[in-house]
């Protein structure tokens, strides 16, 4: 299966790459949502906090596993119409999980969420990459990345608001109204967005094997696995950590946490002088050291507002690294760019739930300090060994 890059839309790409935006603003709130609510969902359904991890699992495992289909059948039918269509489908995950009597069909609701979210980001990202030159492509990501980061900190701040207030139900009602919405705007934007699917039928694993086949998409793969489960393994305990050692609120648990995206947004404000200035070599290993020392942070931290400090530090870091990782699969397989940057969320995701999996057995046979060596150790040595890797390729290519 091929596919050609796409010739320019008629008009400017800005709505469209706002509208992208506001679904990537619903996925990532999505995702993000159950974090502060953990020791609230194990006082409902009686269970340890650790198993009560299984609503970040389910859907991170759907996430992942989903995205060996939405990339090919992006590719042949169209980016942006499966990702609309995508974004109408969360809603109902949503509603699912907003009225689950018992935790089995909460994990339900959370893995429908998790597969019909995993076609918007990746898709998104793949339809900027055909659209957006690749040395303009770095800063339009950013922008674009507004959207994912607002979620992250809208969705964390959400789900303890709603917690403390009207109930956790209504967090996920208030996800499916976004869902539907945002939905909406996608599919009667559609007639104005230009593509050109692939011709053929569909071959899921043909286009996979494909991407993995070159090595430098091998090594973009691998260390973005690592990448999600060193961050976002103790990230999803952070909040629970800080209501349990500092007695705060579930809510200003969730809002501390959640400003892991103000940091992340001064990284999408300032991308394009980031990279300019330090190379994409120097961001990358300044992001691992970051968020190591973040982590360092809220594990040895005796007042709960260093943890702001935490927050900050960590969003920003993660970025600085991740951003790079990301601008790189955009250009792994152009042809089949869908793919290409699915696959790409398929493992961060994949390395996201095993991530969470180690962390909880971490918290069920320590406590919940006990996830933070995972990233204060893994992230500095992966982000070191990823940054020589890509300074050798930048040399080859120079000297090619």
């Amino acid at each position: 299966m091929t596919s050609q890059p796409l010739p320019s839309a008629s008009t400017s790409t800005t709505p469209v790459i706002i509208l992208l935006a506001l679904a990537a603003f619903a996925s990532s709130s999505a995702f993000r949502i159950c974090d502060p609510l953990l020791p609230v969902f194990a006082n409902e359904f009686n269970v340890r906090t650790a198993q009560a991890s299984s609503a970040v699992t389910y859907f991170s495992i759907a996430y992942g596993v989903m995205q060996f289909f939405y990339g090919p059948v992006g590719d042949r039918y169209g980016k942006f119409l499966v990702l609309s269509l995508a974004t109408l489908g969360c809603a109902a995950g949503s509603l699912l999980v907003a009225f689950a009597p018992t935790l089995g069909v909460l994990e339900f609701g959370r893995f429908i969420s998790g597969a019909t979210a995993a076609g918007i980001i990746p898709l998104s990202m793949a339809w900027i990459g055909d659209h957006v030159p690749y040395e303009q492509r770095q800063a339009t990501l950013a922008r674009y990345l507004l959207g994912s980061i607002s979620g992250i900190a809208i969705g964390q701040l959400l789900g303890g608001v709603f917690a403390d207030t009207v109930g956790w139900r209504w967090a996920f009602i208030f996800l499916a109204i976004i869902y539907l919405v945002v939905g909406s705007l996608l599919i009667s934007r559609r007639r104005h967005v230009v593509e050109l699917p692939a011709s053929g039928g569909i071959r899921l694993l043909d286009p996979v094997r494909e991407v993995w086949a070159q090595p430098w998409a091998r090594i973009v793969l691998v260390v973005v696995c690592l990448e999600g489960a060193f961050v976002f393994g103790p990230l999803a305990f952070v909040p629970a950590y800080l209501h349990e050692r500092h007695e705060i609120a579930v809510a200003w648990a969730g809002g501390i946490s959640g400003l892991f995206a103000a940091g992340a947004l001064i990284y999408a404000f300032y991308a394009k002088s980031f990279v300019r200035r330090f190379g994409e070599y120097r961001l990358a290993i300044a992001g691992g050291c970051m968020m190591a020392f973040a982590f360092a942070v809220y594990w040895f931290s005796s007042v709960w507002y260093w943890s702001v400090l935490a927050s900050l530090l960590s969003g920003l870091g993660y970025y600085l690294l991740h951003a790079v990782l990301q601008t790189h699969a955009t250009q792994m397989a152009p042809a089949i760019r869908g793919t290409a940057v699915a696959l790409f969320a398929s493992f961060l995701f994949f390395g996201q739930s095993v991530g969470v999996i180690l962390a909880s057995v971490a918290v069920d046979h320590l406590d919940l300090a006990a996830v933070f060596p995972i990233g204060i150790f893994g992230l500095p040595i992966l982000a070191i060994v990823f940054a020589w890797r890509l300074q050798k390729r930048q040399a080859a290519q120079a000297s090619a």
